[in-house]
Order: structure tokens, then C-alpha cells, then sequence
């Protein structure tokens, strides 16, 4: 087997996926990247070989799930390994509940939820034959607490935590270790669509309100993301699986915003 571990990222074009595959390339693994969008794919894979990866890419739409099994399956062809899957590939639109398309409803839950599913599958495969490997979803805050705004969403995100503990119980007699990373509030594309019914921009007010209610005091940047995937899966956490680690500021176990506590105690906040 090659000296190099290989990577396999999806999402990888931009956002948490683009600074997990320079993360990973830093820390000398070899990367197989897949995503929508050629040209930006194109970019992170030429800033990996920079670091010295070997890079493959694979300009695939989930949706289509057997063009996605079919990339980790030559991701293994070409490297006779792999070592790691990061399942990070999202999409979502904004709209309630009430109004919710069946057809929205279904390409959420097929990208966030299946295709990392049947990714986890095929890549195991050849991580049970190495008898190691890490499979790392990324899921959300959101899977704890929702919003309101994107039902398939959170559903998606918490239904992955649930898959992550299920398929850590199938793998772990393997040595394949199977865990999940619940960023909070992250400064990507994705958190900057936001706008109000008559169109204007509504990211820095929500910004500014959800500074509030974290005790870090500010949104999280990818790269702070990526560096906690390349932890979980190295040999550092050798010992975690079916584990599902928080990376949110504090977001999450918070109650009453600092505005608020200010008010009561200006003395101590």
C-alpha cells in the first residue's frame, strides 16, 4: 500500500470542504475532490499540489449517486487506499414547512443524508480490507436547533448524527472508525443567503443577533472547522468513534444573550 493516506472530500470546491482539503494536503495526504463546480474544484486541487498532494477531482452532483459511488470507487482505483471520507457536501433552501416541496424535500435528504449513506458504504469497503479508516460526517448545530426556516435541513443534519452511531457499531470490529463534527455558525457562502420577504440582505443583522448568543462572541471561520476534521480523523483520536464532536463557539449550551447580561451585571460582562 502507498505511504501517502488519501483523503476523499465532497463539497471540497469552496467553504468547510476547500480549507479541510488544504488541511489535509498540509498534513501530507494525497486528495480526492468532488463538487459541482469545476473551475473552483480546479483551484483547491492546484493549491494542494502546492503543499505537495496528488490530487484527483470529480465534478459530481450528488444527486446523481451512482456517479458518486463511482468516484470513490477510481479515488481507490488510482491510490490502492483510503484512509479518510469527509461527507461535507450541503444544500438547502430556505422556505417553511408550509411550503416545502416534496421535490426540495427529496434532493435535501439525497444529498445530505443518502449519498453520504452509500459514500460511507463503498469507502468502507476498502478501509475494511486496510483494516482502518475514518469516516467523518458533517453535520450541524442545527440538527439540535433548528431554525424554522428549512425543515429538510436539520432533519438531514440529525438523521447523519443517527447514522454516524449506527455505522460506527457496523465498522468498528473493522478498525473503520466512524464520527461526526457539529460546526455552529460559520462564516461560508451558505450563511450569507439570507434575506427578508421583500429581498433585502438580512446576514449582518442575523450576524450581529447570533454574535450575541455565543460565547466566543463571533461566527467560526472554515479553516477552524477543518483543522478539528483533520484531528478527528488522525491518529491523535485514535480512540473516538460513534462520537459526535461540537465545534460551535459555545453556541449551542447558551441561554441568555450577552446583551441581556449586560443589562443585569455591567460589572461582570
Amino acid at each position: 500500500m502507498p505511504d501517502r493516506p488519501v483523503a476523499f472530500i465532497t463539497g471540497a470546491s469552496r467553504g468547510i470542504g476547500a480549507a479541510t482539503a488544504l488541511e489535509f494536503a498540509a498534513r501530507g495526504y494525497d486528495l480526492a475532490l468532488l463538487a459541482r463546480s469545476k473551475g473552483d474544484l480546479e483551484s483547491v486541487a492546484a493549491q494542494a499540489q502546492q503543499a505537495g498532494a496528488q490530487t484527483q477531482i470529480h465534478v459530481v452532483d450528488l444527486i446523481d449517486l451512482d456517479a458518486a459511488i463511482a468516484a470513490v470507487e477510481a479515488t481507490v482505483a488510482r491510490f490502492n487506499r483510503l484512509d479518510a471520507l469527509i461527507n461535507n457536501a450541503a444544500w438547502r433552501e430556505v422556505g417553511t414547512m408550509r411550503r416545502i416541496t416534496l421535490e426540495i424535500w427529496e434532493k435535501t435528504l439525497r444529498i445530505m443524508l443518502t449519498a453520504p449513506a452509500f459514500l460511507a458504504r463503498t469507502a468502507a469497503v476498502q478501509m475494511e480490507k486496510q483494516k482502518r479508516g475514518v469516516i467523518v460526517n458533517v453535520t450541524s448545530v442545527m440538527g439540535l436547533r433548528p431554525a424554522g426556516i428549512s425543515p429538510a435541513y436539520p432533519a438531514a443534519k440529525a438523521a447523519l448524527d443517527a447514522l454516524t452511531s449506527e455505522l460506527a457499531q457496523l465498522y468498528g470490529p473493522s478498525g473503520v472508525r466512524v464520527v461526526s463534527i457539529l460546526p455552529g455558525a460559520i462564516d461560508t457562502e451558505m450563511s450569507q443567503d439570507y434575506e427578508s420577504a421583500d429581498g433585502a440582505d438580512l446576514t449582518e443583522t442575523l450576524r450581529k443577533e447570533s454574535d450575541d448568543k455565543i460565547a466566543l462572541q463571533r461566527w467560526g471561520q472554515p479553516e477552524e472547522i477543518a483543522k478539528s476534521i483533520a484531528w478527528l480523523a488522525s491518529d491523535d483520536a485514535s480512540y473516538m468513534t460513534a462520537a459526535h464532536l461540537m465545534v460551535d463557539g459555545g453556541l449551542t449550551n447558551f441561554f441568555m444573550p450577552y446583551s441581556i447580561k449586560k443589562m443585569m451585571l455591567p460589572e461582570d460582562f
